[in-house]
């Protein structure tokens, strides 16, 4: 039976049963924290390219 985010599921708890918006603001906390901590992950322009051509690689394996 759906809750009231039309999710399915026994539980109405926790993180994955939030609606999107509330999810977006908490991980967007997270990310302003770490990036003032000094601890969050900055891509560089090559390591970018290197994992979009990883992801590309892996979503069209089974097309070929």
């Amino acid at each position: 039976m759906p809750n009231k985010n039309n999710r399915t599921g026994t539980a109405n708890r926790g993180f994955a049963s939030m609606d999107e918006e509330k999810q977006r603001e908490i991980a967007s906390k997270g990310g302003r924290a770490a990036h003032a901590k000094g601890t969050a992950h900055e891509w560089s322009s090559e390591e970018a390219a290197s994992a979009g051509r990883k992801g590309g690689r892996a979503s069209h394996r089974s097309q070929v």
